[in-house]
């Protein structure tokens, strides 16, 4: 049998290497322990026949298209605690594209804050507006890079009703309100984006939509809704949810390797990648096409409210991961495993911000010691443990997450303008004067 598989996999070998002649020594390697490379192949942004979607909302360019604007429309931010920051911010005012869809600071503020810089760094809380107003999160934003492979969103998981989720349906809106939208089974984000433009003071009207140009778009991507609900924040929230699922890092280098570039990743990045499907054995939990699962594990990472997160504590449920949702105690502490992708585009790390770069987070799961007190040893992930990764080794692996997994064209999902006129995605004075704006 071994003499058997042998030959096969040699004859293989020497097939690909004819076919694809700039194949070599690391990029058989590579091969070998990937498996097929296509299960890690991410669809164009435009082939909605083979994103991951919602039967309850298709996808369609007309949707894309009017998501990609009220991301960064800061013309429906009408809710605003303090009147003087009304339409002045966007969902984009946390998730920023130059810092990979995230804010490029330990926390991201929308209503309630003031400024910008260059990847959201420079974002501070107004002095009008005191901790408990300001709209800022217990735990960091996420990226919405790839979030199409995501049957379970947030860190939790707490918002989709099915994957990991089914089966908890007597949890549905118990600790989290929102959640009890998941019993609408309109899909994961879908469900999420129509609970977060609340909680995000986000105001959908058709005066609101006529006021800031968007009616006739709202109509062409929704004429089979009556006009009765065509101008709503469930709309709105189907619209942003089918511009996140075309948001895919297609050109990343090793998406590029994958459909046969092999001069598109470096010997570095290579071997970085080597170390990462390996020894370092991340595939272990970063295994879906978007090098992420809806899978949770427990690092004894420190939380956001020790790292200057405002609006948060030692209390704040988020703390307590998938168990602050399921009430299952062996839950608690676990948080969902994140995509990887242009990673590398800011800091700082975890889902409470404790580390600021890609090699302290390399460190941290080399050392294998867990830095919380608070989290059980009996909670910890049986994946988290000593790597004996020597020098070389951490540089590859570095490499390749912040390298090789890099799309370094993500300005091509911001929109030109947004329909307002407004500054975006902030529009208060500080980040007009920041960014050149008006």
């Amino acid at each position: 049998m071994r003499k058997t598989y042998l030959i096969f996999f040699t004859i293989s070998a020497f097939v690909f290497a004819c076919t694809h002649e700039s194949f070599g020594t690391l990029d058989l390697e590579m091969l070998n322990l990937i498996g097929d490379p296509k299960h890690y192949q991410l669809p164009d942004s435009d082939d909605f026949a083979n994103i991951p979607q919602s039967e309850a909302n298709p996808l369609t360019a007309s949707k894309v298209s009017l998501g990609k604007m009220l991301f960064y429309e800061p013309g429906f931010g009408v809710e605003a605690t303090h009147p003087e920051n009304r339409r002045t911010f966007s969902c984009g005012s946390c998730h920023i594209p130059s810092a990979g869809f995230r804010p490029g600071r330990i926390q991201g503020i929308a209503d309630g804050g003031l400024g910008i810089g260059v990847n959201g760094e420079a974002r501070m809380m107004s002095n009008v507006y005191v901790p408990s107003e300001i709209d800022a999160q217990g735990a960091r934003p996420l990226s919405v890079l790839n979030v199409a492979f995501v049957t379970n969103t947030m860190w939790n998981g707490s918002f989709g009703s099915e994957g990991v989720n089914a089966g908890t349906e007597a949890r549905w809106g118990v600790a989290d309100p929102g959640t009890a939208i998941n019993h609408e089974r309109l899909g994961a984000l879908e469900g999420q984006n129509i609970e977060g433009l609340k909680v995000h003071r986000l105001l959908y009207t058709k005066e609101l939509v006529e006021a800031n140009g968007y009616k006739q778009f709202f109509d062409e991507a929704f004429p089979d809704v009556p006009t009765a609900e065509r101008y709503t924040r469930k709309t709105a929230s189907f619209a942003i949810s089918a511009y996140l699922r075309s948001l895919l890092t297609t050109e990343a280098p090793f998406q590029r390797w994958i459909k046969g570039d092999r001069a598109a990743m470096t010997e570095e990045q290579k071997r970085g990648a080597i170390v990462f499907f390996g020894k370092a054995g991340c595939v272990r939990c970063h295994n879906e096409p978007n090098l992420g699962s809806v899978t949770f594990q427990a690092l004894g990472v420190e939380d956001l409210f020790e790292n200057g997160g405002l609006k948060t504590s030692q209390a704040d449920l988020r703390n307590l991961g998938r168990g602050g949702f399921t009430g299952n105690p062996d839950d608690l502490y676990k948080f969902r495993v994140p995509q990887l992708y242009n990673l590398g585009d800011s800091g700082p790390y975890f889902h409470g911000s404790s580390k600021q770069t890609l090699e302290e987070v390399i460190e941290y799961f080399n050392n294998g010691v867990h830095e919380n007190p608070r989290v059980p040893a009996s909670q910890i992930s049986p994946f988290f443990h000593p790597l004996g990764l020597n020098e070389e080794e951490k540089k590859d692996l570095v490499a390749f997450i912040r390298d090789g997994l890099r799309d370094p064209n993500l300005q091509r999902y911001v929109p030109e303008q947004v329909m307002s006129g407004l500054c975006f995605p902030n529009n208060d004075a500080v980040s007009q004067a920041q960014m050149g704006c008006n």
